[in-house]
């Protein structure tokens, strides 16, 4: 009894009204934490935070923290407790899964895949620089030149694990890892990657919170972009005009060349928040790491002999990572979207609708990285990718028992779709019932329909 007296009790609705600056409040396991000061210094960044401030954010926390986290906590309770603290079915099934997992020790067994991956990037790197500095043909050079698109490939694999989870023996090796593999071989920050990958984790399809998803003027998967939403992530409004409109209207047919080039906007995103007034970890560190690589990749470019050379070389390089920029909407481009903010109670659910699977045999898992199992990675961000394919049966029998989708389509069958959802947003764009001011360009291109 004497223990029973001196809890202090808050209700969900009180937690809500915990949501501004200096009195930031989130719910764990029924307890209530103060986080205004925590969220300065919160290794994901304060998006994921914010996000899901006044809420019970339990399910996400297993997510994303090692059971060491758990400890930290104690510093930010507040002494109160959620009086009126539920658990729903799904979720209580998944807190059991990931329990489960962690007593067979599928965090901590990394296995080799990262010593492999290194070695292979190594390997790669050095058959590029034989390609272009020993060889003199011209499909010599073509050859080098994709072998080195899927160096990126493999080298930003190795980039998102690490930021996921330490692949290497200690914190500082694994920073070094992430900036040598982002930074240094592929010119994309690690920085840039954490701060918007992180948020696309926890509001995994929501149209104005997910970065992943923003990508006005060039694509809309649906119609609610025509109303000119803001980002809630970027702080701006995504303007559908008329340059929108022209350019939506056809991407199903864009969509593949654009790809061939979605490197040069990774290159931008990274100079914009490294240049930006954001606070930046390791801005310094980021740097020098992109200096690096503007400074091996142009000169390994000059060893060409002649400037169509040159160009190709880069434009073959590019063309091969389009691969991984396609897989990457693949897996949320035809699944389902929603508006608002990420909510701290369908956890679970959120993910499974808002993600796709891609069915490949088991000797295809280095090429996909362990993405092809995407609700698996977005339920556990911190499980080895080795153990993923172990996963996902537990993963899809645990969706069909509370009726949740589970889907896995092949790579053929993942494209289908996906243009699918282009060309229905892009006829959509095209309806003139959708206020916007057209331009001379416009009226030309559809006078006919």
């Amino acid at each position: 009894m004497a223990e029973e007296t001196v809890k202090k009790y808050i209700t969900n609705e009180d937690l809500k009204n915990h949501n501004k600056p200096g009195d930031l409040w989130i719910a764990i396991q029924g307890k209530a934490y103060n986080v205004s000061d925590w969220i300065k210094s919160h290794p994901g960044g304060d998006a994921v935070i914010l996000n899901l401030i006044g809420q019970d954010v339990t399910d996400a926390f297993i997510a994303f923290h090692p059971g060491t986290a758990w400890h930290h906590l104690d510093n930010l309770f507040t002494g109160y407790h959620v009086s009126d603290f539920q658990v729903s079915e799904v979720s209580r099934d998944y807190r059991r899964m990931a329990a489960e997992f962690r007593k067979l020790g599928l965090f901590e067994n990394k296995g080799h895949v990262t010593l492999y991956t290194l070695s292979f990037v190594a390997a790669m790197f050095a058959a590029v620089l034989y390609g272009v500095l020993a060889c003199t043909s011209i499909l010599a050079h073509q050859l080098a030149a994709a072998i080195l698109g899927l160096l990126w490939i493999q080298s930003a694999y190795i980039g998102h694990d690490s930021g996921h989870y330490v692949i290497m023996t200690n914190e500082s090796c694994n920073r070094f890892a992430q900036l040598l593999s982002g930074n240094c071989l592929t010119g994309i920050s690690i920085a840039w990657w954490k701060w918007t990958h992180n948020a696309h984790h926890l509001a995994c399809n929501s149209l104005d919170y997910d970065p992943d998803l923003q990508h006005i003027p060039v694509f809309a998967v649906s119609a609610k972009f025509f109303n000119s939403m803001t980002s809630r992530f970027y702080d701006r409004k995504l303007a559908f005009d008329p340059l929108a409109r022209l350019l939506i209207s056809y991407q199903h047919f864009t969509y593949y060349p654009v790809m061939c080039f979605g490197r040069i906007n990774l290159f931008v995103q990274t100079l914009l928040l490294l240049f930006s007034k954001r606070e930046v970890p390791d801005r310094a560190l980021n740097f020098a790491g992109i200096l690096v690589f503007w400074t091996w990749f142009p000169l390994l470019v000059s060893c060409l002999p002649t400037w169509p050379e040159r160009f190709f070389f880069v434009f073959t390089s590019f063309s091969v990572t389009a691969l991984q920029h396609i897989q990457f909407t693949l897996n949320h481009f035809a699944a389902d979207v929603y508006v608002g903010p990420p909510t701290g109670g369908d956890w679970f659910e959120k993910q499974a609708a808002g993600t796709l699977d891609i069915s490949c045999s088991s000797y295809m898992d280095w090429f996909f990285g362990g993405l092809q199992f995407q609700l698996e990675h977005h339920l556990f961000p911190r499980l080895p990718r080795c153990h993923l394919r172990k996963v996902a049966p537990v993963v899809q029998e645990l969706c069909k028992k509370h009726n949740l989708p589970y889907r896995s389509l092949s790579w053929w069958e993942a494209n289908v779709w996906t243009i699918r959802t282009l060309k229905k947003a892009a006829y959509q764009a095209r309806d003139a019932a959708n206020p916007v001011v057209k331009n001379l360009v416009w009226e030309a291109l559809n006078t006919h329909g």
